[in-house]
């Protein structure tokens, strides 16, 4: 299981390295994998999204007789599971390699800057849905935008922060 892992990790690192080529001279590698590696996770928690809050929730409240769950608040708290280890996998072994920090460490900074995450998507979805009248997956993409420009930096700055200087 563990060459699997790390035949599939070198695979992603080669297919993003191809394509940095051209832009190697424009922006870091570290940051160019964080944006091909972010932009899938970012592309697979929208697609989640969708396919949850229209098919799998069907645009309904969930009532829990405590409290009830509007659908697209209950949308990102199912898809969110999955995009936070697809994206914390991706981070430690993609994207911040160079991190001299524990993996323990790691996990534990990276729920703590996702808790961030999940305030800023929790915010931003119900004020442009439910105050700003926007429909539920533009709401998501507007406030996705938000949110990885706030992740890249905690988790550049913080989460896998590096003793050494950045190279740019």
């Amino acid at each position: 299981m563990a060459n699997v892992a790390k035949s599939i990790r070198i695979l992603i690192l080669q297919t993003i390295d191809f394509f940095y080529t051209p832009f190697q001279a424009l922006i870091p590698k570290e940051t160019f994998r964080y944006a091909a590696t972010g932009g899938f996770n970012t592309l697979l928690d929208i697609s989640l999204y969708f396919i949850c809050y229209n098919f799998v929730l069907d645009k309904r409240v969930i009532n829990l007789h405590i409290v009830s769950i509007s659908p697209h608040i209950g949308a990102f708290l199912i898809v969110f599971p999955i995009t936070f280890f697809t994206g914390f996998l991706f981070a430690k072994y993609i994207t911040f390699t160079s991190s001299e920090i524990r993996g323990r460490t790691q996990l534990m900074r990276y729920m703590i800057s996702v808790s961030g995450s999940i305030f800023l998507n929790y915010f931003f979805i119900k004020l442009l849905v439910e105050f700003g009248g926007l429909w539920p997956t533009l709401a998501k993409i507007i406030t996705t935008v938000i949110v990885v420009i706030y992740s890249y930096f905690v988790q550049k700055f913080y989460t896998f922060k590096t003793t050494r200087l950045p190279v740019f």
